[in-house]
């Protein structure tokens, strides 16, 4: 196990609050919620910085199917909503371009094609 050290910084009452809040939704205790915070900060930072060009998706969702996605990112800690969704969006390209390699497959599997 790795070394620990201990943080301490004071903080408003309100940031307090909602860190608290937050951290007990995800089933944390205080250190877990804190030091995954500040790993998705530092981590996160050094994969998508803007200096590689990243570009911002964007798009709204119903409040029910937005909830669906929280609450399975809270059975999942550490996961982000972000890493959650570009995994899902890596999978389906993926897939999309495994078939442009082999479009014979598609034939042979259920295919386009009519049986005479």
């Amino acid at each position: 196990m790795a070394e620990k050290k201990n943080l301490c910084a004071p903080i408003t009452m309100e940031l307090h609050q909602k860190v608290r809040a937050e951290q007990e939704r995800l089933g944390q205790t205080l250190s877990e919620y804190v030091e995954q915070v500040l790993r998705e900060h530092f981590e996160g930072r050094s994969k998508n910085t803007m200096s590689e060009k990243g570009r911002t998706m964007a798009f709204q969702v119903p409040e029910e199917f937005f909830q669906r996605i929280k609450a399975y990112l809270a059975a999942h800690p550490g996961l982000s909503q972000k890493e959650f969704v570009i995994g899902l969006v890596e999978d389906a390209l993926a897939e999309w371009e495994n078939r442009q390699e082999s479009p014979e497959d598609e034939t042979e599997e259920g295919g386009t094609e009519e049986n005479a």
